[in-house]
């Protein structure tokens, strides 16, 4: 038997081309592999001595002849496979053992050239993976170095690798081979510069971890990660304690941190179920901790908290106090941390890069039955404003409407979002009409900060108001200032109805539908 062997990713292939040895099976190799294993030796013979042709062109060919691919793709119980390769003086190769040229690890090396990512594009390695699974029946592919020991111990054991075995690597390889090519895919289209949404879809992504389970129980779950190098994502942020983030923490603190994102000044953002529930941004950051968390203190009750300063001491010691499960922060100061670590299942997550956000054209995907349906991200907040009213808005309003825009982005529709001082002090997510998201907003606000906290507020709403109902609402409130994105036929009633009663209102004209 033969053993083909051609590896970048050398891990553990010295003493799995040993373990081949001892079995009585004669190694093949190619450049680097074949200089690794012979000076480690292993008694190997370079491609060109199975082949009779040198290894040309700088190294780009030398696996792609009849002699290599032949030998493997010749189906064993096929007479006439085995008659030509009798004819042909060809022998059969029944293990490939290959892992691929560095594509991805090149990419991601700063300031990298074209041409350099180019020649790193594998030619022979994924046509000996295809042509070997495609035989899996007769050949061992091997792609990953975590399967050596299992391929080992079936040899030893039984004396030949399973079909069962045969067929799991099979799928491995192409796999592997879908993963390569869709990162060059990629790539190229980023150095097109090409922004428009592609006409065959192929993405890849890298497991991370396994959860224990998914939304629910009864749901398998797992974190991927896009490869690249994701910065300001919480895919690549160091957990510093706690247990095992779940599938629904991660979903949870991703929303927070998307929302965090768009703050330049010291802020907090607390999120509960997907939904913003305390927002605070002031010249200090304890300050800002102070508003988010008085702006709900029951809702943040098991929820998440994302910072975009350094966590103090002073911070810590409140925080301790509360049951949270996730905490971010760019760092954490020392004895801050000691005091959170006291909580031994909180979540503590360090993320440096926490203020980077996502590449204009980054994909937003959600899944349907039978297919997803693709879209670039909301990356926009807004281009301009148009005040539509009598009464321009104060400069202190024009900064709590801007302010309360940036959080109602991230409420779920139909969302409204009440601010007053930079901080959040009602939010009204999810609901199937405006006016229930509107009085549930000012009720929260009044129940859960203090009666009459709306009186000079602001209120955002993620879309136009079709009738003049939420005006009259947030009137009865005391609400001064309205920011919404306009565009309903019935627009001219809410603004009569702004004038009517003094306050100011601003179109955006741009909406941030949050399904």
């Amino acid at each position: 038997m033969k053993a083909l062997i051609s590896v970048s990713d050398k891990t553990g292939i010295v003493e799995f081309a040993k373990q081949l040895e001892k079995l009585g099976i004669e190694i093949i190799s190619t450049g680097g592999t074949y200089k690794k294993l012979k000076e480690e030796g292993v008694k190997a013979i370079e491609i060109s001595e199975l082949t009779g042709f040198p290894e040309c062109l700088d190294g780009r060919v030398k696996t792609l002849h009849p002699k290599v691919h032949a030998g493997i793709l010749a189906m064993r119980s096929n007479p006439n496979h085995m008659k030509q390769l009798t004819e042909l003086g060809i022998d059969t190769i029944d293990f490939v053992v290959v892992n691929l040229y560095p594509f991805k690890q090149t990419i991601l090396k700063d300031n990298v050239k074209r041409e350099e990512a180019v020649e790193n594009i594998d030619i022979g390695g994924p046509t000996m993976l295809r042509s070997a699974a495609k035989n899996y029946q007769d050949v061992t592919v091997i792609t990953d170095p975590n399967d050596y020991e299992k391929v080992l111990k079936e040899l030893k054991e039984n004396g030949k690798v399973s079909l069962d075995t045969k067929f799991y690597l099979m799928n491995k390889v192409f796999e592997h081979t879908a993963s390569y090519d869709a990162m060059i895919c990629k790539y190229l289209k980023e150095e097109r510069k090409d922004e428009s949404l592609p006409q065959k879809l192929t993405l890849t992504y890298e497991k991370v971890q396994e959860m224990r389970y998914g939304e629910n129980p009864h749901q398998i779950g797992a974190l991927y990660k896009e490869v690249g190098k994701c910065e300001g994502s919480l895919t690549i942020a160091e957990q510093l304690n706690g247990k095992e983030l779940s599938f629904n923490n991660i979903n949870d603190t991703n929303g927070a941190l998307e929302l965090l994102k768009e703050f330049d000044e010291p802020t907090v953002v607390a999120c509960k179920h997907g939904n913003p529930c305390g927002v605070g941004s002031d010249s200090n950051i304890y300050k800002a901790w102070q508003k988010a968390f008085s702006a709900d203190k029951t809702s943040i009750f098991g929820g998440i908290v994302v910072v975009n300063r350094e966590i103090t001491e002073e911070m810590a010691k409140e925080m301790k106090e509360i049951f949270l499960e996730v905490i971010v922060a760019p760092s954490y100061e020392e004895k801050a941390l000691e005091i959170l670590k006291s909580k031994q299942n909180l979540r503590i997550l360090l993320l440096p890069s926490i203020a980077v956000k996502q590449p204009k054209g980054a994909y937003d995907i959600k899944k349907i039955n039978g297919g997803i349906i693709l879209q670039t991200i909301d990356s926009e907040l807004l281009n301009d404003y148009e005040v539509v009213t009598n009464r321009k808005p104060t400069e202190k309003e024009l900064e709590d409407m801007l302010f309360t825009w940036k959080i109602v982005k991230y409420v779920k529709s139909n969302g409204i979002a009440l601010g007053k001082n930079k901080q959040s002090i009602g939010i009204g997510p999810g609901q199937v009409n405006r006016i229930w998201a509107t009085k549930q907003s000012i009720d929260h606000a009044n129940e859960l900060i203090e009666d009459g906290i709306t009186k000079g507020a602001v209120l955002a709403s993620d879309a136009f108001f079709p009738f003049s109902d939420c005006v009259e609402a947030a009137h009865e409130a005391g609400i001064t200032a309205i920011i919404q994105p306009g565009g309903s036929v019935r627009d001219k009633d809410s603004i009569d109805k702004c004038n009517e009663y003094g306050i100011t209102m601003i179109f955006t004209h741009m909406r941030h539908f949050r399904h």
